[in-house]
C-alpha cells in the first residue's frame, strides 16, 4: 500500500496538484485516450466513455473518487438488459474514494473485483452481488453500514486489514472460496447471520469491538479465529462445523456463545473468555476443550464420543511462538476455568481436568458415577468456624460440598450464616435430589482411588438422606445416632470424644457404685474323719459389698482405670464388682470397643488410597 504522499503506481491524473501544499494531486488512473480520470475529464469525453461500455466490460478506476451520480451513471452504462442490474467483468477501483453511497446492489463481477485500499464514506451497498472471481477488500475502510447481504463469492474473498467502522452485515452470504478476514477490524455490529464458509474462513488476528454474530453460520473448512479478539459478545448459536479441527485460541471479554451449535469432525477448542455457553451443544467427534477465565454452563450438551474440559495454568502459546494476549483479564486475580452446569449431561465420556466445581450444579446429570476428574479440581466446602445461631452454636467439619447443598440450606429456617444463596438455578434441588448426585460423585472418586474425596461425598450422602422426607422415623433416629456418635464413620475426632466422654463416666460411675467395699474373703470349711482318710474342703467366697464411705480415693481410681481399659478391648479385669458394677462393666465393654472401633474406621477412611 502506498503512503498518501507518493504518488501512485498508475499512471494518474494529478489534478489539483500543488508543489507546496500536494505534489501529487488527484491519484485517479488515466481514463484510456485521456489526460484525466474520470472524475476531472470533460462532460463531453466522459458521456463518449460511458456510452462506450457494454455490460460485461472490464473497468479501471484506480484511485478515482466517486460521487453517488458519477458510480450511478458507471453503473448505469454496464446494466444488463436482461436482469436489470449491473454486470462487471474486472473491476479495479483500488484506492478508491466513494463519497456518497456505494451501491453494487445485485452487481456481478465476472472477473477479479479489486477494492483494495478503497475508502467508503457512507454506506457500502453490495447486497446480492455476486464475485465470481476474486474479491479483494484488503486495507478497504468502510466509514458507514457494509452490506453484503447474501452476497455470493465463488473466488477467494480477501478483508484482510479492512477496518469496518460501521455495522459490517455478511448474513446469508455464501464464500465459496476462502474467506481471509486476517487483521480485519470490526468496531461496530459484525453479522454473519446465515453465512456459508464453503473454504477456509480465517479470522486471524481480527479484532471485533461489540456484538459479533455468527448465529446459523455454516463452517464447512477451517475455522481460524487464531489470536482473534471480542472485546463484546461472539455468538456462534446454532453454528455448524463441519470439519474444524481446531477453533482458537481466541480471546471474548463478554460471554462466548456456542449454545445449540454442532461439531462434526474432532476439534480442540481455546478460549480465553470470560463466560462459555455450551447449552444443548453438540460433538459428533472426540473434542478438547481448553479455557481460561471462562467460566462454562455445559447444561443438556451432547457428545458421542471422550470430551474434555480442561483449565489451562499458562497463557496460550500461538503458532509463531508467540504468547497469546490477555490484556483484557490482566487485572484478573485467577485464570482458572470454572464449571457453573452439567445438567441434563450424560458424563460417561467426559473428563474434567483442573477446574473450579465449587459452583457447579450437578443434579440431572445422567451417568454422574462415571465422570473422570483429572488434576486439581475443586468444590465448594462447609462454612468454617463455629457459627452461632442462637444456642447451641453449630461448628460444620469441612469437607468438599455441592453449590445445591449451598443453596438448599442457605434456605432453610434458622440457617447460619456462611452458606452460599448466590448459586443461579440451585433453588429447585433438595435432600431427595442431593443423595443419589453425592453417592455417583463418591463412586466416581472411589474409581478415581480419591477415596478421602469418596469419605467427603459419602458423608454428604447420608446428610442428605438423613434430612430426606421420606424415610422412616425410626430409620432417621439410627442416621442420627450414627452421625451425632462418629460422624457417619468419617469423623474420628467426634468418636474419640464420646469414647472418652463414656470412659470418663465409666470410671467415675465405678469408683461410686461398681467396686466392692473391700475384697471379699475366702473361707475353707471340711470334716475330717474320726478313723482318718480323706479330706473334703468347701472353699467359699462373701458376695462383694457395696461401697460405704468416703469412695473416690486413689485405690478406687486405680482399680476403675483398669476396669475401664480392659472393657475398652473388650476384655475382663478380674476386679470384684458390685452388682451394679457388673452392669456397668457389660455396658463398657459393649459400648466403648464400638467407639473405637468407629474412630478408627474413620481414620483409615482418610488416609487410605
Amino acid at each position: 500500500m502506498s503512503a498518501p504522499s507518493a504518488a501512485p503506481y498508475w499512471p494518474h491524473c494529478a489534478y489539483g496538484a500543488d508543489a507546496a501544499s500536494d505534489p501529487v494531486g488527484c491519484r485517479g488512473v488515466l481514463v484510456t485516450g485521456h489526460t484525466a480520470c474520470l472524475t476531472h475529464l470533460a462532460d463531453a469525453d466522459r458521456d463518449a466513455y460511458l456510452a462506450g461500455l457494454t455490460p460485461g466490460a472490464s473497468i479501471d478506476h484506480r484511485g478515482t473518487t466517486f460521487t453517488d451520480s458519477l458510480l450511478a451513471a458507471l453503473l448505469n452504462a454496464l446494466r444488463d438488459p436482461a436482469t436489470g442490474n449491473a454486470r462487471l467483468g474486472a473491476g479495479l477501483f483500488v484506492q478508491a474514494t466513494f463519497e456518497g453511497t456505494a451501491v453494487f446492489e445485485s452487481a456481478t463481477f465476472e472477473d477479479i473485483a479489486v477494492f483494495e485500499s478503497a475508502t467508503f464514506k457512507s454506506i457500502a451497498l453490495f447486497k446480492s452481488a455476486t464475485f465470481e472471481g476474486a474479491a479483494v477488500f484488503r486495507w478497504a475502510t468502510f466509514e458507514g453500514e457494509a452490506v453484503f447481504e447474501s452476497a455470493t463469492f465463488e473466488g477467494i474473498a480477501v478483508f484482510g486489514s479492512a477496518t469496518f467502522k460501521g455495522e459490517a452485515q455478511f448474513q446469508a452470504s455464501t464464500f465459496q472460496g476462502h474467506a481471509w478476514f486476517v487483521s480485519a477490524v470490526f468496531r461496530h455490529l459484525a453479522t454473519f447471520l446465515g453465512t456459508t464458509f464453503k473454504g477456509a474462513a480465517l479470522f486471524l488476528s481480527a479484532t471485533f469491538a461489540r456484538l459479533a454474530t455468527f448465529r446459523w453460520t455454516t463452517f464447512e473448512g477451517e475455522a481460524r479465529f487464531e489470536s482473534a479478539t471480542f472485546e463484546g459478545d461472539a455468538k456462534f448459536e446454532l453454528a455448524t462445523f463441519v470439519a474444524a479441527d481446531q477453533v482458537g485460541p481466541l480471546l471474548c471479554a463478554g460471554r462466548l456463545v456456542l449454545s445449540g451449535a454442532v461439531f462434526g469432525g474432532p476439534v480442540t477448542l481455546s478460549f480465553v473468555a470470560r463466560r462459555l455457553e455450551c447449552r444443548r451443544t453438540r460433538w459428533s467427534q472426540t473434542a478438547e476443550i481448553r479455557l481460561r477465565y471462562a467460566t462454562v454452563d455445559f447444561a443438556h450438551a451432547v457428545f458421542e464420543y471422550p470430551l474434555t474440559i480442561a483449565a489451562e495454568q499458562d497463557p496460550f502459546v500461538l503458532t509463531d511462538g508467540r504468547q497469546h494476549a490477555e490484556d483484557p483479564f490482566s487485572r484478573a486475580p485467577d485464570p482458572r476455568a470454572r464449571m457453573a452446569s452439567l445438567r441434563g449431561v450424560d458424563a460417561a465420556q467426559l473428563v474434567l481436568a483442573d477446574l473450579d466445581l465449587s459452583g457447579c450444579l450437578f443434579a440431572g446429570t445422567v451417568h454422574l458415577d462415571q465422570l473422570r476428574l483429572e488434576g486439581a479440581c475443586t468444590f465448594d466446602t462447609a462454612p468454617p468456624a463455629v457459627r452461632w445461631r442462637r444456642w447451641p452454636p453449630v461448628r460444620f467439619t469441612e469437607r468438599r460440598v455441592l453449590a445445591e447443598e449451598h443453596h438448599w440450606r442457605a434456605s432453610q429456617p434458622r440457617a447460619v450464616r456462611g452458606w452460599n444463596t448466590s448459586v443461579l438455578g440451585a433453588g429447585r434441588a433438595g435432600p431427595l435430589q442431593l443423595a443419589p448426585v453425592y453417592r455417583a460423585l463418591r463412586k466416581a472418586f472411589e474409581d478415581g482411588r480419591h477415596e478421602p474425596g469418596a469419605a467427603d461425598f459419602y458423608y454428604g450422602e447420608m446428610e442428605m438422606r438423613r434430612h430426606a422426607d421420606d424415610i422412616p422415623r425410626s430409620e432417621r433416629g439410627l442416621l442420627t445416632a450414627y452421625w451425632a456418635l462418629s460422624g457417619y464413620g468419617l469423623r474420628a475426632s467426634r468418636s474419640l470424644a464420646w469414647l472418652g466422654a463414656a470412659m470418663i463416666a465409666t470410671i467415675v460411675l465405678l469408683m461410686a457404685f461398681g467396686l466392692a467395699q473391700d475384697t471379699p474373703k475366702q473361707t475353707a470349711t471340711g470334716t475330717v474323719p474320726a478313723g482318718g482318710g480323706k479330706v473334703t474342703f468347701e472353699i467359699d467366697k462373701d458376695d462383694p459389698q457395696d461401697p460405704t464411705g468416703y469412695r473416690f480415693t486413689g485405690e478406687r481410681f486405680e482399680k476403675a482405670v483398669n476396669v475401664t481399659l480392659n472393657s475398652v478391648v473388650f476384655r475382663s479385669s478380674g476386679q470384684d464388682l458390685t452388682t451394679a458394677g457388673t452392669y456397668i462393666e457389660m455396658t463398657s465393654r459393649l459400648a466403648e470397643p464400638v467407639l473405637l472401633g468407629l474412630a478408627v474406621l474413620a481414620i483409615r477412611n482418610r488416609i487410605k488410597r
